[in-house]
């Protein structure tokens, strides 16, 4: 589908099921769905259809299509303490459908990337995998919710929620700000006031959320661009024969 913006696409994303957990429920273990789908979810899928490190995934809007259903299923997740499994009932959004809006900026805090900053082949390249159903696996918030993309044109077609007026979420997760977007050596999760306007959610980015708590230490990882490290196994490795790169 062609774009005139050069650095946009839209899509509709659909799958049987959709765990976008609420991290309050996670500290009991059995997980349960936010009703609809959070910017770091719908960011990751976008970098599930292309991605490259120039470039940055900006989520604008989603459009839910589907009514918002829910259902509780029995899973066994893994203990990481000890071997075997554990029990837990999680809480999943059944037979969801979106729209979404999404464009790509550069990643300033990758300026050895510069010479990659061609709009028209990045965005030619996200249609094509677009066309195809993405460069690797669509999932919705967990890798047990396999989805299915293709292109779209954002608005278009009856949703449930046309005309339903407004739906306030409250204090929601938004995303993760990473050491390699931001150029800091922190981890942050980023939070916002989450609203629903006739099915049309519009997110704020990432800079304009006022609300973060700080997660850990994390470094950025490393660029290599030496063929002779190609052959390093570990992160750590890496980052320490790349510390003398210029």
């Amino acid at each position: 589908m062609a774009n005139p913006n050069r650095n946009t696409i839209e899509f509709k994303v659909c799958a049987r099921h959709a765990l976008f957990t609420d991290p309050l429920t996670k500290v009991g273990g059995e997980k349960c769905s936010y009703h609809v789908p959070t910017y770091e979810a719908l960011k990751g899928i976008a970098k599930s259809i292309y991605w490259k490190p120039t470039f940055t995934w900006i989520i604008d809007a989603v459009r839910v299509i589907n009514p918002i259903r829910t259902q509780t299923k029995g899973t066994k997740p893994l203990f990481f303490h000890k071997a075997g499994n554990d029990l837990a009932i999680y809480t999943f959004l059944a037979d969801v459908d979106y729209q979404v809006q999404a464009h790509f900026e550069w990643n300033l805090h990758r300026p050895e990337l510069v010479d990659d900053r061609n709009p028209a082949k990045h965005n030619d390249i996200a249609q094509r995998m677009l066309d195809r159903g993405g460069r690797q696996d669509i999932f919705l918030g967990t890798r047990d919710c396999q989805g299915y993309v293709e292109p779209c044109e954002f608005g278009s077609g009856a949703g449930h929620y046309d005309g339903a007026g407004e739906l306030a979420y409250g204090l929601m997760f938004h995303g993760f700000d990473y050491p390699d977007e931001t150029g800091e050596a922190k981890l942050h999760a980023r939070f916002w006031k989450q609203t629903m306007r006739d099915g049309v959610i519009r997110f704020d980015r990432p800079e304009t959320c006022t609300v973060r708590k700080f997660v850990r230490e994390m470094t950025a990882k490393a660029f290599v661009r030496d063929k002779n490290l190609l052959g390093v196994e570990s992160e750590a490795a890496i980052l320490e024969a790349s510390n003398g790169l210029d």
